[in-house]
C-alpha cells in the first residue's frame, strides 16, 4: 500500500466518523428538546424571582403580570440589606457550612473506610445500623439534640450548629460503595513495604478518592447552607444566625413584600450558583464515580 492510498483511506475514515459522530439522530433530537425543555423548567423560576427583585414594590402584583417593571431599581436588595446584617449572616454560613464539610468528609470518610477494610465483632449489626439512619426524618431527631445542645451548653453557638451536621449516614454508605471498588492490592503492597493502616488510608485511599471525597464535600456544602432548621431551632442571638435563618426573620419584619422577598431569595442562592458554576466538573465526576445517578 503506497504513503498516498494510506492517507487518502485515513482521511476518508476520519471523514465517515466525524460524520456519523454529528448526525442528528431523532432519538438525540429528542434527548436535546427533554433537556432543553428541564433547562426552562429550572431556569424559569430563577428568571421570575431575579426580574421581580428588580421591580417598583407597587408592580410586583398588578395584573397582567410583567417581566420587567416600568424602571429597573435595586431598592429592595437595599432594603433588605439595611433591615438585617447580611455580612454577618453570610459569614457564619460560610464558616458553619465549610466547617460541617470538612468534618463530615474527614469522619464519614473514616467510618467508611473502617467498615469496608477491617472485621471486627458486629461489624454487620453496627453497618445496619448505619443504613437505618438513611430512613430516620431528621425531623425526629430535633427535640432530642435540641435538648443535648442545652445540656452542653452549645445553644447559639457555631458548634451547637455544626455537630449535629456532621453525622451523615448517606455520605458514609456512599464512601463505602466506593471504598468497596478500590484495589486492595495497593493497600497489601504498601503494607509490605511497612506501612501501617493510618498511613496507608491517608497517603493511598484519600488521595485515590478525590473524585467521591469532592461530590461528598459539595454535597454536603450545599445541603449545610440552605439547612433552616436546625439552625433556626438552636440560634436565637441575631448576631449567630446563618443567612436563610436572618433572611427570614427580615422577611416577617417588612410582611408580604413580594420585591423584598424575592430580593432574599436571590442573595441566598447566589453564592451556591457561584459554588456550582466552579465545581461543576468535580460534581459530574463524583457522580459518575459513586453511582449517585442511579439512587
Amino acid at each position: 500500500m503506497s504513503a498516498e492510498t494510506a492517507v487518502t483511506r485515513t482521511k476518508t475514515g476520519a471523514d465517515a466518523g466525524a460524520g456519523r459522530r454529528f448526525r442528528w439522530s431523532p432519538g438525540r433530537i429528542a434527548m436535546l428538546l427533554i433537556a432543553l425543555a428541564l433547562v426552562v423548567l429550572w431556569v424559569l423560576p430563577l428568571a421570575w424571582a431575579v426580574a421581580t427583585s428588580l421591580k417598583p414594590e407597587g408592580e410586583t402584583t398588578t395584573t397582567p403580570l410583567k417581566w420587567i417593571g416600568s424602571t429597573i431599581t435595586f431598592g429592595a436588595y437595599r432594603e433588605v440589606w439595611k433591615s438585617g446584617d447580611i455580612g454577618q449572616w453570610m459569614f457564619n454560613s460560610a464558616y458553619i457550612s465549610v466547617m460541617t464539610t470538612l468534618l463530615t468528609v474527614v469522619l464519614c470518610a473514616m467510618a467508611a473506610y473502617g467498615f469496608s477494610r477491617t472485621e471486627f465483632r458486629g461489624r454487620k449489626v453496627l453497618y445496619g445500623l448505619v443504613l437505618a439512619g438513611i430512613m430516620v426524618p431528621p425531623q425526629v431527631l430535633m427535640a432530642p439534640l435540641f435538648a443535648e445542645m442545652v445540656s452542653m451548653g452549645l445553644v447559639d453557638t457555631y458548634w451547637g450548629v455544626i455537630l449535629p451536621q456532621v453525622a451523615v449516614p448517606a455520605m458514609v454508605f456512599i464512601l463505602v460503595k466506593f471504598f468497596d471498588g478500590v484495589p486492595r492490592e495497593l493497600e497489601e503492597a504498601a503494607f509490605v513495604d511497612g506501612a501501617g493502616r493510618w498511613r496507608v488510608f491517608w497517603t493511598i485511599v484519600m488521595p485515590l478518592s478525590r473524585p467521591v471525597l469532592a461530590a461528598v464535600a459539595i454535597f454536603t456544602f450545599i445541603s449545610t447552607w440552605n439547612n433552616f432548621l436546625w439552625p433556626f431551632l438552636v440560634t436565637t442571638d441575631p448576631n449567630g444566625m446563618t443567612l436563610p435563618v436572618g433572611l427570614v426573620n427580615v422577611q416577617s419584619s417588612y410582611g408580604l413584600r413580594y420585591a423584598q422577598m424575592m430580593a432574599s431569595v436571590v442573595i441566598a442562592g447566589l453564592p451556591l450558583l457561584v459554588v456550582f458554576t466552579l465545581f461543576q466538573r468535580q460534581i459530574v465526576r463524583g457522580v459518575a464515580h459513586t453511582g449517585l445517578a442511579g439512587q
